[in-house]
């Protein structure tokens, strides 16, 4: 269809209205390598009050608790009237004290969003439309969007928008619900999902004014698959490209939209027109939501304040001249509890933090693999390949790959419409016996992972070893080195687990952590790298072997990694850290079998990733609270609960805070990630969770339905954070607390606006420690540092 005079430049508007709205969607990563998502990454300029009323207006979706989880902890003593005070204080404008304490004993409703055209037909005719059109979404995504899964070919239509048109004029499901003329009309409307959008628009009488908020209204409705599609365009502009999935599904949205006002359009007019109105009208917070957002405020510094009071410096220690072990563990908060564990055991352990993709971010091909698997923090793009190879030549790889197929065709029978019955009558007892040894088999990785990983041939000796100089001074780790340095990568063994990438390292990409530590023990242990380090200044002893491992954070076991490469003259060393290690884990998972709800000791911790019925095999990153770079002395003997993000940092060693920027910029992103997406899952579990474990049904290999249709559903589990009876994750905001002078800090903040932003807008909170290991001043936007008298430094978060 031609567009008349004046529509390409309404088009255009309307697109850049689209992509506004777009931007405004979280990121939906598929399973097989999910990463934890920020549900308010599009609101980052934002604040608390202001996300509530623009997310409250779109989807009626909350960004705080309800008023009386707030009523019970001010009766409890836990929010105090000097935490409120202060947070008023701080808020020009704001309510007074006495206005918000009388509003702890109301229940306001929740926000109520504004109808889209399908609510409103639903009211009038009594049809669900909202669900149907859920469900016919749902039914083509699933097929369109496959990645593997489906037994059937997807179609080989380009685009989302022309694949679900195909679809569409096909599908007399909506004719057959009561929506006339469906399929004609679908296929009269334009080729191309602008024209479409413009079109629809027009039919709808949406001024331009009403669009933005309006298609932020739709594409929440869509719930995972939107997020999904924002997923493809967030990686395709991360890799320098484009993708109008997003655009496409809006224009799908609006097609129902239009066909049902088509027909209904009489039946709504007025309220249609009212909501119209309201989609124009700026987007402010109601009252109701101010104080939602300063209970909230009052709430993180109620837990601030009990989390820096808390504190106990521990005694301090002789320290041998040099450590018997070094251990660098991922900076995730479930490797806190295992290096104390493993402090406690012998002071001569050193315990270090660091990104647990060990800054050796690669594309890496597993053996008989054809794809990479991107190990590295999502926010970066590969910049390496590395691969696993059994043995010279391609006899090996064929060998594996045969193997592969062969498995791949097995799986197809058994799932084939023909085949799956009979395959269950003939063969299904046999398999009681295939789940009997995958739930008493200790071991679960492919035997492929085995191998020592390799990096690409063709880095030079210069290049690998200024990649090791990088990492080695981005864990403060240039000298006094130990006789054995342990770098641990972290992941979870499952079984049965639609979400177990979730459980794995997030900075490698949603992979476990074995490929990249041992890529970097190899590296370091190279003749030619350690020369080199040398004139750089970093010298490692000849005497220092560093030895890759894998902590299952799921049974605290740490295996170790290419044992038969470490010298004789190392296997005491290599004994004691054995027993070390065997020793911690049973005093991790004494502690978080307190937490676990149904472990019956430190026993049944160690099985419950074997347990096929089990919802709930560990907390993952459930009550982080706080990111700490420092030095290890201002943390050790603290027990901080597995709660808090260690990672190690000398500022005194980062004369030009180039390390410091890496931080703030890397790993606190990266955990604020985590902290928010496990916060909009407390806070709003029917937007940003996944919902009940027990109803899940994966799809597609991207994410799953809650039962057998709807919509796609990204997020935690619920079962990820609640315990049955209780919340497990309290939904507090970040703090971040850095041990590195204050102007270096609002340096780095000046650089990266984006960053400044989530201190500013109050999504994290962020502390200054001085040398002494106390923290001595927060962040305030506008303000810089407001010091804090006679605190003592970080607390103990099980407080």
């Amino acid at each position: 269809m031609t567009a008349q005079p004046g529509q390409d430049a309404l088009q255009a508007a309307l697109m850049a209205q689209a992509d506004r709205a777009a931007r405004i969607i979280p990121p939906l990563w598929p399973l097989s390598a999910s990463v934890a998502v920020n549900p308010f990454l599009g609101l980052a300029g934002e604040t608390l009050a202001g996300a509530a009323a623009r997310l409250g207006r779109a989807g009626g979706i909350p960004v705080t608790m309800p008023r009386s989880f707030y009523r019970e902890r001010w009766r409890a003593g836990e929010i105090t009237p000097a935490d409120l005070a202060e947070v008023i204080a701080e808020r020009p404008g704001a309510p007074g004290h006495a206005v918000v304490e009388a509003a702890l004993s109301e229940n306001p409703a929740p926000a109520a969003p504004i109808p889209t055209v399908a609510a409103l037909c639903a009211e009038a005719t009594g049809v669900d439309w909202p669900g149907f059109i859920a469900d016919r979404i749902g039914a083509w995504a699933s097929g369109h969007f496959d990645l593997g899964q489906a037994m059937w070919p997807k179609t080989q239509a380009a685009g989302a928008y022309e694949s679900w048109r195909a679809f569409a004029t096909q599908d007399l499901s909506p004719e057959i619900a009561g929506l006339k003329g469906f399929c004609l009309r679908i296929s009269r409307e334009p080729l191309g999902a602008p024209a479409a959008i413009r079109r629809a628009c027009l039919a709808l009488g949406l001024p331009q004014a009403a669009a933005e908020s309006y298609f932020t209204a739709l594409l929440t409705g869509l719930g995972g698959w939107a997020q999904y599609a924002r997923h493809l365009q967030w990686q395709a502009e991360r890799d320098g490209g484009t993708d109008q999935t997003i655009t496409d599904l809006l224009a799908i949205a609006l097609a129902f939209e239009a066909a049902l006002h088509a027909q209904f359009g009489r039946q709504i007019a007025e309220a249609w027109r009212q909501a119209i109105d309201a989609h124009a009208a700026p987007v402010e917070p109601s009252d109701d939501q101010i104080i939602d957002a300063l209970l909230q405020e009052a709430y993180d510094r109620a837990a601030q304040r009990r989390f820096f009071a808390a504190w106990q410096p521990a005694a301090a220690k002789a320290a041998p001249a040099r450590p018997s072990v070094q251990a660098a563990f991922c900076i995730d908060v479930r490797s806190e509890i295992i290096r104390r564990a493993l402090e406690s055991l012998d002071p001569g352990v050193e315990t270090l933090g660091f990104a647990g993709f060990f800054g050796i971010g690669v594309s890496h091909r597993r053996l008989g693999s054809v794809g990479g698997e991107a190990r590295l923090p999502v926010l970066l793009k590969p910049g390496l390949g590395s691969f696993t190879c059994d043995a010279p030549g391609e006899a090996a790889e064929e060998k594996v790959r045969i193997g592969a197929r062969a498995k791949r065709a097995w799986g197809r029978f058994k799932r084939a419409a023909v085949s799956s019955f009979a395959f269950v009558e003939a063969s299904g007892p046999l398999y009681l016996w295939k789940l009997f040894h995958d739930s008493v088999t200790a071991d679960h990785r492919p035997e492929s992972d085995r191998t020592a990983p390799r990096l690409d041939a063709t880095l030079t000796v210069a290049q690998r070893t200024e990649m090791a100089a990088a990492v080695l001074r981005g864990m403060s780790l240039t000298s006094g080195f130990a006789r054995l340095v342990l770098l641990a990568g972290h992941g979870a063994r499952l079984v049965n687990n639609a979400h177990a990438s979730a459980l794995q390292c997030g900075a490698c990409g949603g992979f476990p952590g074995d490929v990249n530590a041992r890529l970097l023990a190899g590296l370091l242990n190279e003749a030619d790298v350690r020369a080199g380090l040398a004139g750089q200044g970093i010298e490692v002893p000849a005497d220092t072997r560093f030895v890759a491992g894998l902590h299952d954070t799921v049974s605290d076991e740490i295996t170790l990694f290419d044992r038969e490469t470490v010298p004789p003259s190392h296997a005491a060393d290599l004994a004691k850290l054995d027993a070390l290690l065997a020793s911690a884990g049973r005093l991790a998972r004494t502690e978080r079998a307190l937490r676990l709800p149904g472990a019956a000791g430190e026993g049944d911790v160690a099985r419950r990733g074997r347990d096929w019925a089990q919802v709930r095999p560990e907390w993952g990153l459930a009550g982080c609270k706080a990111f700490i770079a420092a030095p290890r002395r201002h943390t050790a003997g603290a027990s901080l609960a597995g709660r808090a993000f260690l990672h190690s940092y000398d500022w005194r060693a980062d004369t030009e805070f180039k390390v410091l920027e890496l931080i703030l910029t890397a790993p606190v992103v990266v955990a604020s990630w985590i902290s928010l997406q496990y916060y909009g899952s407390a806070v709003a579990p029917a937007a940003f969770g996944a919902g009940n474990k027990l109803l899940h049904n994966v799809v597609g290999g991207i994410g799953v339905f809650e039962g057998n249709g709807g919509l796609l559903r990204g997020g935690l589990p619920w079962q990820s954070v609640h315990d049955g009876e209780r919340l497990m994750h309290e939904p507090l905001r970040l703090s971040v607390v850095v041990a590195a002078p204050r102007e270096a800090i609002l340096g780095i903040l000046a650089k990266h606006p984006d960053l400044r932003a989530l201190f500013d807008q109050g999504w994290l909170a962020l502390f200054a420690m001085d040398d002494s290991g106390q923290v001595s001043a927060r962040y305030r936007a506008g303000d810089g540092w407001i010091d804090i008298a006679s605190t003592p430094g970080p607390a103990a978060l099980a407080a």
